[in-house]
């Protein structure tokens, strides 16, 4: 069954075109029966140049999906640039937040001591292209050698909203980790208090010492050959370091993760990817979730 739809063609802006869905499925496939006189190659142009939005937000994931009364708008005219850095890519935007996904290497903020190009230096010139006035607000943080899905907001109200309700809009953040050994339980829950040292390392401690951090694992893959394990990690509170100082705390390290006690670098990183982030929107209230392959470097141990 194809795709029926109310098409509102702007007479008015001959270089736009705006549909209202009437049937569910994903945008490419929508996009390449709305646009059928087209080339593929033009349609998918349309999403990689930004120039795709549903209800208002622009999207580049393909596999967006649709619902009945969502509304598709193209915009033939100009694009507004997308990022240009192979260690960053956006997954999402609209007038309230920025999702990416960042490559390991790549710092989120500048420190004290390292001041270099970091994803938030990379988005604000993104932001700043529409209005020079335009700002983003770190809302988490992933370490220099993590890869994975980030999110910031695009204004001091929104951050505000979210980190203060931050449990309830966040539902679901996911990683991945390849660790040191043979992990025998195939699902468990690492419940400890965390606290950091004078030498910025985070450790389990006694419980008037520190926080409390809950970390949810599962067992994806075990390798007997290469002594190691693929695990998925669930975060319960979002403490800082909380699964590398976990994973060195029940004695499988994350590979390559030398600071918190690993030994092998079996992949020239350290394994360990933020791979699934949901959350409910702070001004629609409509859920989002993203994610992102495990790399491949992890599965090629297994």
């Amino acid at each position: 069954m194809g795709f029926r739809i109310f098409a509102d063609m702007k007479k008015q802006d001959p270089e736009a075109a705006s549909i209202v869905i009437r049937e569910a499925g994903m945008l490419l496939q929508f996009l390449f029966v709305h646009f059928a006189g087209r080339s593929k190659t033009t349609v998918k142009s349309y999403l990689s140049h930004r120039q795709v939005s549903v209800n208002g937000c622009i999207t580049t994931q393909f596999d967006t999906p649709l619902k009945p009364g969502d509304r598709v708008e193209v915009n033939f005219g100009h694009a507004r640039e997308a990022v240009s850095h192979p260690m960053l890519r956006i997954v999402y935007e609209d007038d309230d937040l920025i999702v990416i996904e960042k490559r390991n290497g790549l710092l989120s903020v500048a420190t004290d001591k390292q001041i270099m190009r970091t994803a938030y230096s990379i988005l604000s010139e993104h932001v700043k292209q529409e209005d020079a006035r335009n700002k983003i607000f770190v809302l988490h943080r992933l370490d220099r050698e993590t890869s994975g899905l980030m999110m910031f907001a695009k204004s001091e109200e929104i951050k505000v909203a979210i980190q203060s309700r931050w449990e309830e809009t966040v539902v679901e953040r996911k990683y991945f980790a390849v660790v040191e050994g043979i992990v025998a339980k195939d699902e468990g829950v690492i419940s400890t208090y965390l606290t950091e040292s004078k030498a910025l390392k985070v450790y389990v401690t006694a419980k008037e010492e520190g926080k409390i951090a809950n970390t949810g694992f599962r067992v994806l893959k075990r390798s007997k050959k290469n002594d190691v394990t693929l695990l998925e990690l669930e975060l319960e509170t979002g403490r800082k370091n909380q699964i590398r100082a976990h994973m060195e705390y029940i004695g499988h390290p994350i590979v390559g993760d030398k600071k918190y006690g690993s030994k092998r670098a079996l992949i020239g990183r350290v394994a360990l990817h933020a791979g699934v982030l949901s959350f409910i929107h702070p001004v629609t209230g409509v859920r989002h979730d993203f994610s992102t392959p495990i790399p491949r470097k992890f599965t090629e141990l297994f």
